[in-house]
């Protein structure tokens, strides 16, 4: 089967989101008086919803991971903003990956305002037909259902779609959906931890992705 569409991750995939989230968790939970995470593990939860990442880090009840929600995002934007960058060849490779046929959507637990924040001002908006983020309330990765309302959206089917993303929940999330998956190695998780979730290709650099389409 074609490949038609590439879905991707964007925190640690397609952004280097990492400094700017550690830096505006530990700032979180510094404001909260609570014990300041470690930046190691705060990177191994990117990737899940910021409710479960505050609650996970803290061992905290639901209520006080609300309510440190409230504070990372009031700190969003002096923190996370500025410490964030995008992986190299990351614009050029999405342009040529387009200028191919190739359709390309987002798939991310990020809201959608800090979404279009980052993306907006990188421009990579328009390299993108849709996103599905978590402000849609959809079930959280490693569940399938964010690609499984892509494909739905997109009107492609599983196997003509390849997840891409740099953590266990991506891969997990897109070999549940019945689509291919690509493990990036430069994110969140290493090489061996990605292996454990069994993806169909892994790769070290981003432009490795036109190898795909060669």
């Amino acid at each position: 089967m074609t490949i038609k569409a590439i879905l991707f991750d964007f925190d640690g995939t397609i952004a280097d989101t990492a400094p700017g989230i550690v830096c505006t968790m530990q700032e979180t939970f510094k404001a909260m008086n609570l014990p300041i995470p470690a930046p190691e593990a705060v990177r191994q939860t990117i990737g899940i919803p910021l409710h479960d990442s505050i609650q996970t880090l803290g061992n905290l009840t639901d209520a006080e991971a609300d309510h440190g929600m409230e504070v990372y995002r009031q700190l969003f934007h002096q923190f996370e903003i500025p410490n964030i960058g995008l992986f190299p060849n990351v614009v050029e490779t999405l342009t040529q990956l387009r200028e191919k046929g190739i359709r390309m959507a987002i798939c991310t637990s990020r809201n959608i305002e800090s979404l279009d924040v980052i993306m907006d001002a990188r421009g990579l908006t328009p390299l993108f037909e849709t996103r599905v983020t978590g402000s849609d309330r959809l079930a959280p990765k490693p569940a399938p259902d964010m690609v499984v309302a892509l494909l739905k959206r997109m009107d492609i089917k599983a196997d003509e779609a390849i997840v891409v993303g740099d953590t266990t929940y991506d891969i997990e999330m897109g070999n549940s959906a019945g689509c291919k998956t690509v493990a990036v190695t430069y994110g969140n998780h290493s090489h061996e931890k990605l292996l454990t979730a069994r993806p169909t290709w892994v790769i070290d650099n981003f432009t490795q992705l036109l190898d795909l389409f060669a």
